[in-house]
C-alpha cells in the first residue's frame, strides 16, 4: 500500500528524511572519492562507476566498499 507523505507518522517522517540525508551524503563522498582519485586505484574502468554511483541506494556504498584499491 502506497502512503503519501503527509499520511506518515512523524517517526516514520523523521525517518525517512535521515535516510534520504545519509544517502545523499554517501553519494557525494562517492563522487568526491570518484572524481580525485586515479583510475589506477579503482577497480574497473572509472567510467563505469559514475553511472553506477547514482543508483540508489546501493551504488555509492558498493563503490567505497568495493570499488576503491586500498594501497598497496
Amino acid at each position: 500500500m502506497t502512503r503519501t507523505w503527509q499520511e506518515l507518522e512523524p517517526r516514520q517522517r523523521s525517518a525517512l528524511a535521515w535516510l534520504a540525508a545519509v544517502e545523499l551524503v554517501c553519494t557525494a563522498v562517492a563522487a568526491v572519492d570518484l572524481a580525485r582519485r586515479p583510475s589506477s586505484r579503482i577497480r574497473g574502468p572509472k567510467a563505469a562507476w559514475w553511472p553506477a554511483i547514482f543508483i540508489q541506494p546501493i551504488g555509492a556504498p558498493v563503490y567505497l566498499i568495493w570499488g576503491r584499491r586500498r594501497r598497496g
